[in-house]
Formats: structure tokens, sequence, C-alpha cells
């Protein structure tokens, strides 16, 4: 029996060495870090709760100086949040692949250009980065004006009383990427709800998959309940998507047989011309034999997902930012009534242009709160960041939430100050210090539609309402999550402001 005992410990110590003693754990060990546990290396320090992985991540960050590494046999990953090291990694090419986390969204997102790497993605790129053209994306704006209409009808209707906005919120950048890149309405019969219960229900599936490591193998994750709950959230959102793409196809062949609009919401009443919608781009790309029905399900599931989360999440933390300073709150609408000078029009696209101070609170808001906390890069080659060599292979986590609050780049970083992103105060700051739509070759596609529906959206809500805060920005608890999340409810209030009604969504644009 004692034999057995000993037999038994000495596999464990030679797996210890083999695990945390080989080349790739060697340099690890150089890198600032944890302690490695017997085995499992720095497995024990992510085994905790979405909102305590988030909470850890900040003490991390403030412990370490930009950079701190993580090893569980046989994946070693870097953190990085200096601005040096994030140009190294975001401005070349070289590493531009994905890491490993993305091949969790695979199921889901496929080859999505989220996740695509190599020629592929280059392909793609190609062909989707004139859809976001201004050209292109003025088409858009009639849609999104009537989309903004219905969501301050909705605001209205409630009445003064505390709201928790970011259901709100999410209905309206749902019905706003049907509506505008996806050329189709959203059907009213629970579809698009379902739709983002299953979008959040596949997100904690993936976070566990994250944390557990073994649930990142899929023939262990297969023989779980959570693959189960995985494949009905994929399903719900694969025939989500999939009508989307037909009823748009339906539209174009009536269009074409006919050569008659008979649809309004494919006419630009302000410009006079049929709009091209980013879904028409990918089934023009069909037919000229650039992509495929696989293809073209894909870069829908990944702009649906990307073009109304994440533009949902950077609305409601500058709605609650803005609610919470009021004297900013007061300045963006006095520049907003030297606007309009008391007309209560529709704004235009000039009229966006124009609000120069919103822009700088709106990146403000993104920079306290990023809607996508973290990228993660994969390193094809052994890397030198903050005077350590990080191993070939390596994952590298990107921490766009620290890097925005680093003391260094930012004066009183934790102040909401809009101020910092005026002309003058923005001279000599590191290119790479603010990325809240990424940088480099990687950089976010859709930034200048994402800011033109956010100018819309928020000017809209300020001419017609005053914010008020329920929820503070110290009540917050944020969750580990693929885009910036409360974990609880976020609530204010909307008072209508005296005399102001702007034009219904039936006015032209």
């Amino acid at each position: 029996m004692f034999l057995s005992v000993y037999f038994i410990l000495g596999i464990l110590c030679v797996l210890h060495i083999v695990f945390n003693y080989n080349k790739t754990a060697r340099m690890m060990r150089k890198i600032p870090g944890f302690r490695f546990n017997f085995i499992v290396g720095n497995a024990l320090e992510l085994l905790v709760s979405p909102e305590a992985l988030f909470a850890k991540a900040r003490v991390w960050a403030s412990q370490f100086q930009g950079i701190y590494g993580f090893y569980v046999y046989p994946n070693s990953c870097i953190n990085i949040y200096n601005a040096e090291d994030v140009k190294i990694v975001l401005s070349s090419f070289k590493y531009h692949q994905k890491s490993m986390i993305y091949t969790l969204l695979r199921p889901w997102l496929q080859n999505g250009l989220l996740v695509s790497k190599g020629a592929q993605w280059q392909e793609r790129r190609k062909i989707l980065t004139p859809t976001f053209h201004f050209n292109i994306l003025k088409r858009y704006y009639p849609a999104m004006v009537d989309s903004t209409a219905r969501l301050l009808e909705v605001l209205d209707k409630t009445n003064e009383k505390s709201t928790d906005i970011p259901p709100v919120i999410s209905e309206f950048t749902l019905t706003t990427i049907c509506e505008t890149a996806m050329g189709t309405k959203l059907n009213e019969d629970g579809g698009g709800k379902k739709y983002k219960d299953a979008i959040h229900d596949i997100k904690n599936v993936l976070f566990q998959r994250f944390v557990y490591i073994p649930l990142a193998i899929d023939f262990i994750f297969r023989l779980t309940p959570l693959y189960k709950r995985h494949t009905k959230s994929l399903s719900t959102i694969h025939n989500f998507t999939q009508n989307v793409i037909k009823n748009r196809k339906e539209q174009l062949k009536d269009i074409s047989e006919t050569n008659v609009v008979n649809d309004e919401t494919d006419k630009d009443l302000h410009y006079g011309k049929m709009r091209t919608a980013f879904l028409d781009f990918l089934i023009s790309a069909q037919k000229d034999g650039l992509t495929d029905d696989v293809g073209i399900q894909e870069e829908v599931d990944t702009f649906m997902f990307e073009g109304h989360d994440t533009v949902s999440s950077a609305i409601t933390f500058c709605l609650l930012l803005l609610a919470e300073n009021k004297e900013i709150q007061n300045r963006v609408v006095d520049e907003l009534q030297t606007i309009f000078i008391g007309d209560t029009r529709t704004a235009t696209l000039e009229d966006i242009s124009s609000m120069h101070y919103l822009e700088c609170c709106i990146k403000e808001s993104m920079r306290l709160y990023p809607p996508v906390p973290f990228i993660s890069r994969k390193l094809p080659e052994a890397v030198t960041l903050s005077n350590y060599v990080v191993p070939k292979g390596s994952m590298c986590h990107i921490h766009i939430f620290d890097l925005h609050r680093q003391e260094s780049l930012f004066k009183n970083s934790l102040k909401f100050d809009p101020d910092r992103f005026l002309p003058e105060y923005s001279v000599g700051r590191h290119p790479y210090a603010y990325i809240a739509f990424s940088a480099g070759p990687r950089n976010c596609i859709g930034q200048k539609f994402a800011m033109m529906e956010m100018k819309l959206v928020l000017s809209s809500i300020l001419r017609r309402f005053e914010i008020n805060p329920v929820t503070k920005c110290e009540d917050l608890k944020f969750t580990a999550d693929i885009i910036l999340k409360n974990s609880e409810p976020i609530k204010m209030k909307f008072i209508r402001r005296l005399g102001m009604k702007i034009g219904s969504k039936s006015d032209d644009v």
C-alpha cells in the first residue's frame, strides 16, 4: 500500500515538474505574476465568480506595473495595459491573429470578421470596408431617426419613474442594426427578445468555458448540461439571423423583379436613393462568387452581435455619467441649443457633425467604461514587452479598461472629464492611450456607424429629457464578460423638458 502511495506521489511530482518547470513555464516565472501552485500553476486565481474575477483583475492592475502573467499548463497568458506594449502588439499585422479564447466563439460566429485570420480575414475586410464609407452610412440615417423616435416614445411612457435602462437601449440598438445594416424590420413576435436572451445565455456559458479550464476541451464540454444550453442558444441565434438574411433576399428579389421600391423601409427620404445595406453587399459578393451562404451567415451573426451589444453598452454608460454629472449634462444641452436655436426639428447629419462637445462626452465615457473591456491576441513568436520576454504561442490579453485608467496617461483618471478630448488637450497623448475602438489593422470597422448612432440618440434624448440618476457609478458591480456589463440593473429617471418636442419619425431628415 505504501508503495502505491509513493508511486502516485512520484507521478504527481513528475507531472508538477513537467507542467511547471518546462521552458515556457520558466520564462513565465520571470514575468510578474502569481505563485505557481502544485501541478495547476495559476489556475486557482481564476476559479471565482464573473463579478469576483472582474474585481480581482482591477486589484491586479493596481498591484502590477502594466504587465503580469498567468500560466496553466500548457497555456501561457500575458496581461498588458501599458501603452507602449499595446502599441507593439496592435500596430503590427504580425500579431493580428486572435487568441485561443476566440475559438470558443467559433460555434456561434464561425469565421466571421471578429475571429477569422490571414487571407480570409483580409478578403472579408476588403469586401466589407466600403459598407461603412460615409456615403453609405448617410443612407442608414433615416432608419436611425425612425428607431430613435420610437425610443423617445418608450422613454416618454416611463412617466419619470425609475427605469432600468440597459434593456430599453438594447432593444433600440438591435432594432437599429436590423433596419440599417441588415435592411430588414424586426418581426413583432418576440423574436428580438429571444435573440437577446440567447446571446446573454451563450455568453454565460462561454465565460464558464474560459474560467474552468477542462470545459474548454470540447469532449468534456459535450458531456455537461452546459452543452445543451449552448446548443439551444445557438439554434435561437442562428435561426434569427437566418430569417434576417432570408427576408432581405426576398425584398431585393421583389425590388429587382418590379424595379419599383415597394417598401418605405428601403427608400431614403432625404437623399432620394435606395438604401444600400451592409447585408446587400454580402449578397452581391455572393453573386460575384466572393462568398457563400455560410460566409453571409458568419458576418451577419458577427455584426448583429457587435453592432447592437457594444453600442448599447456605450450609450448606457454615457447616459449614466451625464445623469450623475449635471454640469456636464447642461453643457451638452447648451451646445444643442446653440445648434438648434429653439427649433424642434429632427437632427440632420450636418447637425450631428457639429456636436463636438457631445462627441467628447461619448469618448470620455468610453474611456472610463469601454464597451469591450479587453481584447486578446496570439503571439506567434517570442516578443519583448516591458523588458520581459514573453514565450512564443502565448495569449496576450490587452486590458483596455485598465489602460484607459492609467494615471500616467490621463491625469485624475477616474474623473469624468470630457475636456480631455478637446483638440488642445489631446496634443501629445500617446496614440495607443485610448483604444475604445481597438487600433491598428484590426480596428473596429464600424466605429463611424457607432458614433453617428450614439450622437443621434444621445442628442435626441437630451433635447427632450433631463436625465436624473438613480443608480450611481459607485454602485456599479461589473461582471467579467465579452461586453462591459453591470451585474445589476442600471436605473435612471427621464424628466420631460418643458416646451421641448423634437420632430416625429415622419419628419424630413
